[in-house]
């Protein structure tokens, strides 16, 4: 292990946790005994304790064990944040089970590779996005839904809301479909639990390079040391936080940095449904937010806002997140408006978040930071494994407490995701870069093909096999390009078949019925022909640097 980092690691913190033998609902349980009637959540007008937080995950973990779910059997979780997204993330460990939470801004078509490998057979989703994920009951193995209706946790005082959100419940017309209300309305109380720290306890998918997405095996004693290790590194573990989730919660950073580092520190999460700039400004006021976990790109729009001086942001006492690079302008802004310097660090999903992050004291711009608590993170040459010394980039790999077991049902891409080094068994993380003489790490660029969109992730294979379902398409490839908001985004350069007049808006258009709309190109480039090696495979990388050069 490198230990140039430990003269900059976190004053009076031990290098390693000892992660408590219990699982992801103990922590429920542990702060719902300590402050019972202390605010768990925040919805708008709606304030939930700890208690009643508690109580109702108990009441569906309930429902969940009557509809057949058991132990490690896997549930699709299909939400906005919400109160809701969080007890049922809570009730399906509390019955067991395995979340699988996905994006909601996924169609049908998108969702059926998840649903199908994961062989899950009850989804809770929101009645917003039934139209998802219906035509799946019955074609897999999927047999029923919970739904749920935003509109059951707000006030009415809440009046300023958005209208697909603030809907009311609406009858359902199908058997195999459960109200929300319905399914804690039967009061039951939950079986004993089964589970330990080393069974599953999330699955988040994520796309590969072939565009299929894979499953990444997470159990309770990974996700609970990720979630221990955020409320430990800069002190975010005392329970009178006020955390602001403006991530999305199926995604890993939301759902660790935010929701289950503030649930096992027993602090205050103030959930915003969806980004906006206007609402968190009134969030942060109104709540005294202290904490605040967020992306680049919602930073540089939050701070771009003309109204941002109606809003008192003081109380802010940490500001963090990753997923790219934030520009050093943006972060010297929020230095001179607040005094703060914005925390980066680096994760995947195959590492439950974090993996890295920046010493509060030791706040390096536009760097991944540190290997955090028992990590150990090294560069390697990715052709011939060696390992290489400060400043020379190679590929990233690590080592950790939070790495994933493996793929679901995939043993070849577990065998290829994972090397061995010095004894060690070490995820390669398919990300270029080097670490300073002090021991920080630096990303560089992608071994793997990968666009990163506003903290999206964009899998090229994936988008060119949504794109041939085109009948004027002959031929896609897809890259990415520079875009000033979002960092990078989507750019398809195109082969038409003979005779087409089809035009890049009408490819646009037609892509946005197909895909999620983070995936959707921006950009589209027709040509001739695409480059082809002599074995005719395209030659990506090639219209890649040309896009770069360009």
């Amino acid at each position: 292990m490198n230990r140039e980092h430990f003269p900059h690691w976190p004053a009076g913190l031990p290098y390693t946790l000892t992660t408590p033998q219990t699982t992801l609902v103990a922590n429920l349980d542990i702060s719902a005994l300590r402050y019972p009637e202390k605010t768990a959540m925040v919805f708008f007008g709606k304030n939930i304790t700890y208690r009643a937080l508690k109580a109702e995950v108990d009441l569906l973990a309930a429902y969940l064990q009557q509809c057949g779910i058991k132990r490690s059997d896997r549930v699709i979780l299909q939400m906005q944040n919400s109160p809701q997204f969080v007890m049922a993330f809570y009730a399906i460990l509390r019955a067991d089970a395995i979340v699988v939470p996905v994006n909601p801004m996924l169609l049908t078509d998108e969702l059926r590779h998840t649903v199908e490998d994961s062989g899950a057979e009850i989804a809770i989703s929101s009645q917003e996005l039934l139209p998802q994920i219906t035509p799946l009951l019955g074609a897999t193995d999927l047999r029923r839904i919970v739904v749920a209706c935003y509109a059951d946790y707000l006030t009415d005082e809440d009046n300023d809301v958005p209208s697909w959100l603030s809907a009311p419940r609406q009858p359902l017309h199908d058997d195999r479909l459960t109200a929300w209300s319905d399914a804690i309305a039967q009061a039951r109380s939950p079986a004993t639990a089964l589970a330990g720290p080393e069974d599953l306890a999330c699955m988040p998918y994520t796309s590969g390079t072939t565009g299929r997405p894979k499953g990444c095996m997470h159990t309770h004693s990974a996700v609970m040391y990720n979630a221990m290790s955020g409320a430990m590194w800069a002190g975010a573990g005392s329970p009178d936080h006020v955390v602001l989730l403006s991530l999305p919660l199926f995604h890993v950073t939301g759902m660790q940095i935010s929701m289950n580092t503030a649930i096992y520190a027993g602090a205050t999460l103030i959930i915003m449904p969806r980004w906006d700039r206007d609402l968190a400004g009134r969030l942060i006021t109104k709540h005294k937010v202290t904490s605040w976990t967020s992306i680049p790109t919602m930073m540089i729009d939050f701070l771009s806002n003309p109204k941002l001086a109606e809003y008192d942001i003081t109380s802010l006492k940490r500001v963090s997140g990753g997923g790219a690079a934030m520009p050093a302008a943006i972060a010297q802004k929020l230095l001179d408006m607040t005094g703060l310097r914005y925390m980066e660090g680096y994760g995947l999903s195959e590492t439950i978040a974090t993996s890295h992050s920046n010493p509060i004291q030791r706040l390096k711009q536009q760097c991944l930071g540190i290997p955090i608590f028992g990590v150990d993170s090294r560069i390697i040459d990715p052709e011939t494994h060696r390992q290489l010394p400060a400043n020379e980039i190679g590929e990233i790999i690590i080592h950790g407490p939070q790495v994933l077991v493996g793929y679901w049902r995939d043993e070849q891409k577990t065998r290829e995701a994972f090397i061995e080094v010095d004894g060690k068994k070490f995820f390669r993380s398919g990300d270029l870069g080097y670490r300073d003489d002090e021991g920080f790490f630096f990303f560089t660029d992608r071994l793997k093909r990968m666009i990163n969109a506003s903290g999206y992730k964009v899998w090229p294979a994936e988008v060119e096999a949504m794109m041939y379902k085109h009948p004027e398409i002959l031929e896609c490839c897809i890259i990415s390009t520079q875009d000033d908001y979002r960092g990078e985004t989507v750019k398809a350069v195109v082969v038409k078949k003979p005779g087409s007049d089809i035009s890049g808006e009408n490819l646009m258009q037609w892509a946005r019925t197909q895909m999620a709309a983070y995936k959707v190109p921006r950009v589209v480039s027709f040509v001739d022909s695409l480059p082809k090696s002599a074995t005719g495979k395209v030659m990506w990388r090639q219209l890649q640097e040309a896009e770069r050069t360009q």
